[in-house]
């Protein structure tokens, strides 16, 4: 009866991700189907944000603890604001960029959406990155490569929706025109510094049962692949759609691989 109980105890708050995730899939699939540039698509942009967000620090809460919960809030969310206000005053590392006011109210001049989202991206390219590797260099690296790659889909659609625009997109990769191959290297960079910080985070306060990591990883692989398929089918972004596939499929593989053994 004991350990019956103790099954009920985890099994609750290892669903409490599970609502927002579920509620961000569906609102991701409106997107592509409300019109551009109005208030709905926006709308719909940051319930999407919000969700996504609510995801990472209620997973990192009820799988690591409230400490670890409340740290990859304020970590990521600070590294974000100065990642971003540093590369709108000076253009580093990103490329030189702006925000449209679309977004809402600033800190520094980045609009509060913007650590959202990287929070959205940030906890879920760690646990991948979690799943697949095996020491702290190996897991940065990856999680950072995973962070910028989600990027790599995610841009090209907010330039399109018309959330910023870059002075110099070109150079670019193929088939995506409008974001400058800068932008990449800096996500990889902004990505190494915070999935470093990440995972000394925790180390140091994670605590509690693991209850599993699905729903950040559903939000994941849907706002990667279900992004392409909607940038193919929808938004009129073939490149973007391709990439995405393209960066998925060695992720893919090697969560297949590692299953099996």
């Amino acid at each position: 009866m004991s350990g019956l109980a103790s099954a009920r105890q985890v099994s609750r708050p290892a669903a409490l991700p599970w609502v927002p995730a579920v509620l961000l899939v569906l609102t991701a699939i409106a997107y592509p189907l409300t019109d551009a540039g109005g208030a709905v698509r926006d709308a719909v942009s940051w319930t999407i944000v919000l969700l996504g967000s609510t995801v990472s620090v209620v997973h990192a809460t009820v799988s690591r603890g409230a400490r670890t919960g409340g740290g990859v809030l304020l970590v990521t969310a600070a590294t974000a604001v100065v990642f971003e206000s540093v590369g709108l005053a000076t253009g580093f590392p990103y490329g030189e960029y702006s925000y449209s006011d679309d977004l809402g109210p600033t800190l520094f001049g980045v609009p509060f959406l913007v650590p959202l989202a990287w929070l959205m991206m940030a906890w879920p390219s760690w646990l991948l990155a979690h799943r697949l590797t095996h020491g702290r260099a190996a897991r940065v690296g990856v999680a950072a490569a995973v962070f910028a790659a989600w990027d790599v889909v995610l841009d090209p659609q907010m330039v399109q929706a018309g959330y910023w625009t870059w002075a110099h997109p070109r150079p670019s990769l193929p088939g995506i025109d409008t974001v400058p191959l800068t932008n990449l290297a800096g996500w990889l960079l902004a990505g190494l510094v915070l999935m470093t910080l990440l995972d000394l985070l925790v180390a140091r306060t994670a605590s509690g049962p693991d209850t599993g990591d699905g729903a950040p990883l559903l939000v994941l692989g849907w706002m990667t692949l279900g992004g392409a398929v909607a940038h193919a089918g929808w938004l009129g972004l073939p490149g973007s759609a391709a990439w995405g596939v393209l960066l998925a499929v060695p992720v893919l593989v090697a969560l297949a691989v590692r299953a099996r053994r």
